[in-house]
């Protein structure tokens, strides 16, 4: 298998692990690989503006669910950026829209009336941005 290392536009490339997206190289294995990218991405988003504590909990729970969630939420963002280093185009635009729509959906103010993203004070979080 030829490993890339530079940007290319293929479904042939490997991505996150040894023969997948399939051996066939199909173009549906490569498109549901591109999906599990885009929703890896996305969960990323939601949980960086997500309340999964409830505010009248316990401290230490509270603390300790909040690092449980950071860990898994940095855990899938590296997983994001491993499978970005493919070097595939294509895998590159899904986790960049992953992002972006989990941003729309719960972080922009597009929403902010919605169900969706009730408030944008950034207190509404349990954890903290992801920084660059």
């Amino acid at each position: 298998m030829e490993t890339h290392v530079t940007f290319y536009w293929g479904k042939t490339g490997e991505i996150l692990f040894s023969g997948w997206p399939g051996a066939g190289r199909s173009l549906f294995s490569y498109t549901v690989a591109l999906f599990f990218v885009f929703l890896l991405a996305f969960t990323v988003e939601w949980l960086s503006h997500a309340r999964l504590t409830a505010s009248a909990a316990n401290d230490v729970a509270a603390g300790m669910v909040q690092t449980a969630m950071y860990g898994v939420r940095v855990g899938l963002a590296f997983v994001v950026m491993l499978a970005v280093m493919s070097f595939n185009v294509g895998v590159l635009l899904a986790a960049v829209a992953g992002y972006s729509v989990g941003f729309l959906l719960y972080g922009s103010r597009v929403f902010s009336g919605s169900k969706i993203n009730p408030s944008l004070d950034p207190s509404v979080s349990d954890l903290p941005p992801l920084n660059c």
